[in-house]
């Protein structure tokens, strides 16, 4: 017996040990899919193929997939163990009524499997784009991955089913987000949230003001990551940082209240330019080694406004909070001086979807003349933009930040063309971005109101409240050298889209807000929101309204830091029409052979002169 007890140690000390040796070969990005860390996934990539390593809790069969929304139905699986000392794995697919078939196409490729007295570790690779239909593409945006695991191996007739041993977990495989470490000595300060009541409302949006360090010369904050209130990983939507005036009352200090409601101090409608962003699914961001957020000098924020969105749908009561940030600063300075732009489209009201779309799209400009303006004063050589993140709520189903140089579109700076509203991150750039003096960008977002019965607004207050289930449409971006611009945003102007429903005119002086229609008499005296819940909307005025909003007239924003504004703010521009638009990337498979696929890529750039009734973006 005991002999059997030191073969078992050593044969784990061996597995542990081949382990680590295969992590040591590339496998640089790992992540655990089940809050325990019974299933953990590493990976490298190259520009055509993925490797895969899982090591789980198990002895059995593992069970990994891709999936289109998170759900068993038309997913692309793998399921693999060792049985009898052999490794195996099979390539299958569920179809839409979640049935499972082996593959007749096997394009995963084992690569080895070992276990030991409580784990399975199982490698296999496969290309990025196999040409197989029963397959899922690999790309850089967000992969809804599922998981399983099984005690016992795959018989003859194929995988026993799981039960609860499964989970999901939004990754982007090919965009996986910032290295998490930093120089041991790093200092740290938090900013946390203190036994915060969560009301028991859908959405609630909680603000609080914090100092921020004292030093004595310049310091870089050079990582920032989220502290979730362990439980609350659900409740905790997403996080803002603005700075605010660098003149208030100390007073105020850690005083906590209820975001944009009446009674809030008046101290936090100071506090205007975002700093930082987090949303749920991130695990933080460490900045480049080159890039670091100023603190410690005069136009560094001195006090912050910490912004928490909590999104309660369950109405679960006597919720109590005290997530917050932890940030990392060092006084080695790096060579630039980071900023945050917020481009997209102005958050409003006169931001609103019909119902019953399958796809809808919005656009926010972040216009040439803003650009030119601010950027000619402050930075000729234009700024880099070194990761981005892209920021919608239930609606959104796929969002990306064009970018346009003389009418002629680049590269985008970042594209979801998956959207998760539970997996919002910055994502970095590689490489970083050249924003240009009279560049311009446009922040485009698709939304799905199929199942809504009224209309979906910009997310504002003065509706019944704020609501995930209202909606924004923006990017972040982080840049160096940091520049005075806080907003570079657009809003299409609210008179066309009451044109649309038949509204002739509105009540004044506006003393209501929303504000109120005078006329036709069917609106009469109903709030424009309730006017356009009115309309008798279907699928194909819904289309046609879509198409007005994207060719009318828009409203500038053009911020600096703090509450100045840039001359161009508040301009009546026309959307532009570009020289050339860049198509989306098309894959095509050479072979017509799907067992013995050969897949290219082509980045095709059609030029196209248009008119002015030619097709616009």
């Amino acid at each position: 017996m005991r002999e059997k007890r030191l073969f078992g140690a050593a044969v784990l000390l061996a597995s542990l040990l081949c382990s680590g040796r295969s992590r040591g070969h590339g496998l640089e990005h790992s992540a655990a899919l089940d809050a325990g860390g019974r299933y953990v996934v590493r990976w490298k990539f190259d520009e055509t193929s993925i490797t895969f390593e899982i090591e789980a809790e198990t002895r059995g069969y593992i069970g990994f997939g891709l999936s289109p929304n998170g759900a068993m139905a038309s997913a692309d699986l793998v399921i693999g163990g060792v049985a009898g000392g052999i490794p195996y794995l099979h390539d299958y697919f569920a179809d839409s009524s979640r049935v499972v078939h082996k593959d007749p196409v096997q394009s995963y490729k084992l690569l080895y499997g070992k276990e030991n007295h409580t784990h399975t570790v199982l490698a296999f690779s496969r290309d990025l784009q196999t040409c197989d239909p029963k397959d899922r593409a690999i790309t850089s945006g967000t992969m809804r991955v599922i998981w399983a695991l099984h005690n016992e191996d795959v018989g003859p007739s194929g995988p026993n089913y799981h039960g609860i041993n499964r989970g999901r977990k939004s990754l982007r495989f090919l965009n996986p987000g910032t290295n998490r470490r930093v120089p041991p000595e790093t200092a740290t300060f938090d900013l946390l949230n203190v036994n915060v009541p969560v009301p028991d409302k859908d959405t609630t949006y909680w603000c609080q003001m914090f100092k921020m360090p004292e030093v004595q010369k310049k310091h870089h904050i050079i990582r920032i990551e989220p502290l979730i209130q362990k439980g609350h990983e659900n409740l905790v939507h997403h996080i803002l940082l603005y700075q605010c005036d660098s003149s208030l009352n100390e007073s105020e200090l850690d005083m906590g209240h209820e975001c944009f409601h009446p009674n809030m101090p008046d101290s936090f409608t100071t506090c205007e330019t975002v700093i930082f962003a987090w949303a749920i699914g991130g695990e933080g961001f460490t900045y480049p080694v080159h890039v670091g957020m100023s603190i410690g000098t005069d136009v560094d924020p001195v006090y912050v406004l910490m912004e928490v969105h909590y999104d309660n749908p369950a109405l679960q009561t006597e919720a109590v909070d005290s997530s917050g940030l932890r940030l990392y600063y060092t006084p080695r300075l790096r060579t630039y001086d980071a900023g945050v732009i917020e481009t997209g489209v102005w958050v409003s009201l006169y931001h609103m979807l019909p119902p019953g779309m399958q796809e809808y799209i919005t656009e926010g400009h972040c216009t040439q003349e803003c650009l030119q303006e601010s950027l000619d004063s402050e930075m000729p050589n234009g700024v880099w933009v070194f990761a981005v993140l892209l920021h919608a709520h239930l609606a959104g189903r796929a969002i990306r930040t064009r970018h346009f140089r003389e009418q002629v579109e680049l590269p985008p700076l970042a594209s979801d063309d998956q959207f998760d509203f539970n997996f919002q991150e910055f994502q970095p750039l590689s490489p970083e971005q050249l924003i240009l003096p009279g560049d311009s960008l446009i922040t485009e977002c698709m939304y799905n109101t199929k199942d809504r019965q009224n209309m979906t607004w910009g997310l504002e207050y003065y509706v019944g409240g704020l609501s995930t289930r209202d909606e924004m449409c923006l990017s972040y971006l982080l840049y160096y050298p940091r520049v005075n611009l806080a907003r570079c945003e657009s809003l299409p102007e609210i008179t066309g889209q009451l044109k649309f429903i038949g509204v002739k005119q509105i009540q004044s002086p506006l003393t209501t807000w929303p504000f109120v229609i005078k006329s036709p008499k069917r609106y009469s005296n109903l709030s424009f929101t309730e006017a356009m819940d009115k309309f008798r909307w279907t699928k194909k005025r819904a289309k046609a309204f879509n198409e007005v909003v994207l060719n009318l007239p828009m409203n500038v924003r053009c911020s600096k830091i703090g509450l100045d504004e840039w001359s161009t703010q508040g301009m009546i521009v026309s959307p532009p029409k570009p020289k050339s638009v860049l198509p989306p990337v098309v894959a095509m498979c050479m072979n017509g052979s799907e067992s013995q696929c050969h897949c290219t890529v082509f980045y095709i750039l059609i030029t196209a002169l248009m008119d002015a009734t030619g097709p616009r973006v």
